[in-house]
């Protein structure tokens, strides 16, 4: 009995030596679960990257060739009594699709879960579109001594072809342990080529029969035809900018980003850009 006594003490004392020994490893006080479940993703400081996506660009070019017309029939008088180059013409609107890549930079500060911050964005593509439209034959009698009778057609052409865009916005996010979730708003400048002409075909003659005649046929009736085109290349159009999207921490400094950026530039042709991205970034 003895004996017995003396191996379960031994035992014990054996037992406390070793577990003396063990190094205080956060494990074995569930202190690597507590840290893995309050661990956060710092998103403080600059950062750059390089995107990618696909977009949609809509324009409207209604009235965009209104200036044009009007300069080219000052002091007619069909521009004086009917104001032909207020004409409404049925331009419609385009829509194209392509692809684009860029870059992008930009700087967070970071309070708690909350991230603010300020970002260039830049994407280089074709973006933009062609429209062309026609309005008349339109007859009618000019109020003046006479009179004559006139068969008036107007039309034009539009086009934009925006190769080059940059944003600049500010950024608003949510830390959520290693994704961060934003939206912002900002400035856009875009480098574009823009082209439009514009042509009015006026045929009168003395009867109303006339006018439907072919033109040169005999003294009536008489074709005058104005026109006149112009065209900018490089052309520098702003506009402003808003969308939504999520940066995602991969590894260290390195975190992948998802994107949606609308686009409005407000020019004499009115163009709206749609674009989804997907980039590589990283925070120093």
């Amino acid at each position: 009995m003895r004996s017995l006594v003396l191996a379960v003490v031994l035992s014990g004392v054996v037992s406390a030596a070793h577990a003396a020994d063990l190094p205080d490893l956060p494990i074995l006080r569930g202190g690597l679960t507590e840290g893995l479940s309050s661990s956060r993703v710092n998103w403080d400081g600059y950062y750059v990257g390089a995107q990618g996506g696909y977009g949609a660009s809509d324009e409207s070019f209604s009235g965009s060739n209104q200036t044009m017309t009007a300069a080219l029939l000052a002091n007619t008088a069909i521009e004086s009594a009917y104001g032909v180059s207020k004409w409404s013409l049925p331009f419609g609107k385009t829509t194209a699709q392509t692809g684009s890549y860029g870059a992008f930079a930009g700087y967070n500060s970071q309070w708690d879960d909350v991230v603010l911050g300020v970002e260039m964005s830049y994407m280089h593509g074709k973006f933009g579109g062609t429209s062309t439209a026609t309005m008349g034959p339109l007859v009618f009698p000019t109020p003046t001594a006479g009179p004559l009778y006139h068969s008036v057609t107007s039309s034009a052409s539009s086009s934009i072809s925006i190769s080059d865009m940059a944003t600049i916005r500010g950024r608003a996010g949510y830390a959520m342990g290693s994704f961060l979730p934003y939206g912002f708003f900002g400035l856009a400048i875009g480098k574009a080529d823009t082209t439009k002409s514009a042509a009015v075909l006026d045929k009168y003659a003395q009867t109303l029969v006339g006018v439907y005649d072919a033109c040169g046929n005999g003294t009536f009736p008489v074709c005058a035809t104005m026109s006149a085109s112009e065209g900018q290349h490089n052309r520098l159009i702003y506009g402003y900018s808003a969308g939504l999207g999520v940066d995602v921490n991969l590894v260290a400094g390195l975190f992948a980003r998802f994107e949606y950026e609308y686009v409005r530039f407000t020019t004499t042709v009115d163009t709206n850009i749609n674009t989804v991205r997907a980039g590589l970034g990283y925070k120093f």
